[in-house]
């Protein structure tokens, strides 16, 4: 499969948004300012609904640890992946959606040309060193008309973004802590992933990435 390359570790210009798609773009460090508001509102969720690591339709446990906050939350057992308003474990309502989270997300959004998003859902995953996520498309929500955007802390990590099919050519995307991500409207539905977290010591967050996925669910 063939790959193009996209250096985001060391760019020309940090503070200009990359733009990897018609509607797909990487605001490098955008979220730095809010890290501060950020990450006392995540130790709460996680205090609220512990990591997991989640069960595949085939059995098999995914290695990268997840939690949910929002009005719905992403889950995965043997029936399948779908959202669900309760968390399995605790068969209560997931914590609420921060208002930072939200006003980040929102920001974002309209960087990328999508006025008024209102996420309900955000999908927390953990990485650590050797994790990895495989390509796969966002088709779980009901109105692929809102946007992803996704929020990287911690460790850096190499984001691939592909096309509308599994084997069409993807783009290698540097993240480090504090970059965003959105993609929506024609490249709502492309392949991404995750490939293997390298070994590393975050002076904030330690051996680990973590990943905010802020999405319109319901």
């Amino acid at each position: 499969m063939m790959q193009t390359e996209l250096d985001l570790f060391n760019p020309a210009n940090p503070a200009e948004p990359q733009w990897i798609g018609k509607q797909a773009v990487v605001l490098p460090g955008l979220a730095l300012a809010w890290v501060d508001a950020l990450l006392p509102e995540l130790r709460q969720i996680i205090a609220c609904a512990p990591l997991r690591h989640m069960v595949t339709p085939g059995g098999l446990n995914m290695a990268v640890g997840l939690t949910n906050c929002g009005t719905l939350g992403w889950i995965s057992d043997r029936r399948g992946y779908r959202y669900s308003p309760v968390d399995p474990l605790s068969q209560q309502p997931w914590p609420a959606l921060p208002t930072v989270f939200s006003e980040l997300a929102a920001l974002a959004a309209s960087a990328a040309g999508f006025a008024d998003f209102q996420p309900d859902a955000c999908l927390v995953n953990c990485y650590q060193p050797g994790n990895r996520l495989s390509l796969h498309q966002d088709r779980d929500e009901h109105d692929y008309s809102q946007p992803i955007v996704s929020v990287s802390l911690g460790l850096p990590a190499v984001f691939q973004f592909g096309g509308h099919s599994r084997n069409a050519p993807s783009q290698r995307i540097g993240l480090r802590h504090g970059d965003v991500m959105v993609w929506g409207g024609e490249d709502r539905l492309r392949f991404h992933g995750v490939l293997p977290l390298k070994p590393g010591n975050h002076p904030v967050l330690g051996s680990r990435r973590i990943n905010l996925t802020l999405r319109k669910a319901g």
